[in-house]
């Protein structure tokens, strides 16, 4: 009896098969664990200042000149927050109370930070200050103030920090917390100027920044960190209203939240009325 003689390229074909196999059994296995699960929460906790995070620059103009923002109430003896340069070198400025009529407001500016806190005769209620809390990458902030010197108000989604460098009066560099804006007013088209100095709330309605510029070309706004609204209230001899009560703001209500606030002005708009 014989048998088919296998051709040699059948041979080589098994030969180099077998091969493969053995080979494939003996690889030593080194494949990364796998990824831990996400973090609880809106995402990574928001670290510390560093001067290694990025910069934007901001040109301040020479000589201060008269314009409007908008103002919170933190006390209802009548202490305010605004932004730094929406009242800094005013002889005169006042918060708004009605159409044509506004309250003489006295300024005093945070030598360090972009915060100026004004005092008047009588306030509103104030609203809280979320001293301390720990803000998460991704978390959203709300806006209520008066853009373009309208009503208006802007949703944004915390991005981190970047060191704001100022050039111009009142040349200085500060960290701010960078985030990019999601949402605002229907109809409201272009700049967000005249929002300056708006507080930035939390979903509790609590202040977590005062918002101090805007980058309209990458759909970013800046406000100060916790940290420079504090130093600018001790540096005042002024603290946040114990008690003060804030309310649930989400991204169906914010603009209803928003216009409860100025109509109680416990948001309002300020205005430099001269220069120095």
């Amino acid at each position: 009896m014989h048998f088919p003689r296998l051709s040699d390229w059948l041979i080589y074909v098994v030969i180099i098969v077998a091969v493969v196999v053995v080979a494939i059994a003996r690889r030593e296995r080194s494949d990364a664990p796998p990824p831990p699960p996400p973090p609880a929460g809106e995402g990574l906790p928001l670290g510390p200042a560093s001067p290694f995070d990025p910069s934007v620059i901001v040109e301040a103009p020479a000589t201060p000149e008269p314009g409007s923002g908008t103002a919170f109430s933190i006390d209802e003896r009548g202490v305010w927050i605004t932004a730094r340069h929406v009242v800094d070198g005013c002889k005169r400025a006042a918060v708004v109370v009605a159409e044509g009529r506004g309250v003489a407001a006295e300024v005093r500016i945070d030598p360090q930070g972009e915060v100026a806190v004004l005092t008047t005769e009588g306030g509103a209620a104030p609203l809280p200050v979320a001293v301390g809390r720990t803000l998460r990458r991704g978390e959203r902030a709300y806006h209520p103030g008066f853009p373009q010197g309208r009503p208006g108000e802007a949703t944004s989604r915390l991005i981190g920090r970047e060191n704001m460098v100022i050039r111009g009066h009142g040349e200085r560099t500060e960290s701010v917390l960078v985030w990019a804006e999601t949402g605002r007013t229907d109809q409201l088209r272009g700049s967000l100027s005249g929002l300056s100095g708006a507080p930035a709330l939390d979903g509790a309605g609590r202040v977590i920044g005062v918002t101090v510029a805007e980058s309209p070309r990458r759909g970013r706004i800046y406000t100060t960190s916790p940290e420079t609204l504090v130093n600018a209230l001790k540096s005042a001899n002024e603290q946040p209203q114990p008690g003060a009560v804030g309310e649930s703001v989400t991204t169906t209500n914010y603009g209803i939240v928003s216009d409860s606030l100025r109509r109680d002005l416990r948001v309002a708009r300020v205005i430099c009325l001269d220069a120095a």
